[in-house]
């Protein structure tokens, strides 16, 4: 094939998707496929941990919320101590089969109540420091030989920070039916052009323009394919949360090890009548997990898939005025599938002494830990190396890799 003039690849760049525009690398070994998966589900806006899994056995915490705590008639009970928010049907089984684990207390030193701020530090692992890049770039930077790059993928409308790397250039993408380089049909030939870098006798600025033409190709051509190949054959609830996007990648077999997705638009920062959105919220994503992980199970991917779930901070302790919660600091995360041992690790908050001057709860466990979890035990990578110093993990999963 002709080789793309530099000039006309950059007028026909201009009309492509930016996701469809990400390198993937082709070349990857059939063998670095047999390893562990992550996803990382981001419930965003900031998910009030205590009406997740509620401490109904500690009177206090209906002190702090005469008006929105839930009854304890009305949870799905785990113990004597906690329930489920009735919302959590699917988690719930999860839980009972053994296959969830709840961290609680996850938080950081000097949290901050913005958005923006905390999720940039949950993003980067990285709290009021400035850093560039994601924990989960990072992680592929640490995971991929040198001799190829390894792929992350994010189902969402935009890039993560979390997947922000030095040297790998993530899949973002939103719709894979809609996941292709768009431009004028004039330009269809250039668009669909490929050539070999072997016959390239170009510089280095040129080479990676070509190769970023044949990698939007070809990215593109794989999510496709992958979607038009899978049929959705479990149940997952109302709103999937692109947990089935990834099922799909998954059970295409695609060189993935490390994914990322969110339930969108800062859906869970519930500041006014919480209870009844906050349920709707949590059977929808819990409905979403419950049939994710039924849908590995079936493709027989149980034990080689992990899904840990986590938000940008927890609300405050005791409700608002407009029976809502604000902004606040500690709350739980979740670990589950097949490989995880499941049940509560980590320190329980002290609803009494352990509240700052703003009535938000102190963390007991760094958010760090959890990750470092997730990379020491499961994808058996030194964690040290991502996360800048050593953090306590969790005995969490059965099997390792």
């Amino acid at each position: 094939m002709k080789e793309i003039k530099r000039r006309t690849f950059l007028k026909t760049a201009s009309a492509a998707t930016i996701g469809a525009l990400s390198p993937i690398n082709t070349l990857i070994s059939k063998e670095s496929i047999n390893g562990k998966i992550l996803v990382v589900l981001e419930l965003s806006g900031g998910n009030d941990g205590l009406n997740t899994i509620v401490p109904y056995g500690d009177d206090n915490y209906y002190k702090h919320r005469p008006k929105i705590g839930i009854k304890e008639d009305k949870l799905l009970k785990i113990d004597d101590y906690f329930g489920f928010n009735p919302g959590i049907v699917g988690l719930e089984s999860l839980y009972k089969e053994g296959n969830m684990a709840i961290i609680h207390g996850c938080g950081y030193d000097n949290p901050s109540f913005s958005h923006f701020t905390s999720m940039a530090y949950m993003h980067t692992a990285a709290p009021n420091s400035g850093e560039e890049y994601g924990w989960l770039g990072r992680l592929a930077d640490e995971m991929a030989p040198s001799s190829y790059k390894n792929f992350i993928i994010n189902v969402d409308k935009t890039q993560s920070l979390a997947v922000k790397s030095k040297y790998h250039v993530p899949i973002v993408f939103d719709n894979p039916e809609r996941y292709q380089r768009e431009g004028f049909y004039e330009q269809k030939n250039i668009l669909n052009s490929t050539i070999s870098d072997n016959n390239l006798k170009i510089n280095s600025s040129k080479k990676f323009l070509n190769e970023i033409a044949n990698s939007a190709n070809e990215s593109s051509n794989l999510i496709s394919k992958a979607w038009s190949n899978y049929s959705r054959r479990v149940d997952y609830g109302i709103a999937p949360v692109d947990l089935d996007k990834i099922a799909a990648l998954i059970e295409a077999d695609l060189p993935t090890k490390l994914y990322y997705t969110a339930f969108r638009d800062n859906a869970f920062d519930t500041h006014v009548h919480q209870n009844n959105l906050h349920t709707r919220l949590l059977t929808y994503a819990s409905d979403a997990i419950r049939g994710f992980i039924s849908d590995i199970e079936r493709m027989g991917r149980a034990n080689d898939v992990i899904l840990l779930v986590m938000t940008e901070f927890g609300r405050r302790v005791p409700e608002n005025t407009s029976l809502g919660t604000d902004h606040g600091s500690a709350g739980p995360m979740f670990i589950i599938g097949s490989s995880v041992k499941g049940g509560h690790y980590g320190e329980i908050p002290d609803l009494v002494n352990g509240l700052d001057e703003g009535d938000n709860l102190n963390y007991t466990t760094d958010f760090r830990s959890v990750y470092a979890t997730v990379i020491d035990k499961w994808l058996q990578v030194d964690s040290k190396n991502i996360l800048r110093k050593n953090f306590q993990t969790f005995d969490i999963f059965d099997r390792t890799v």
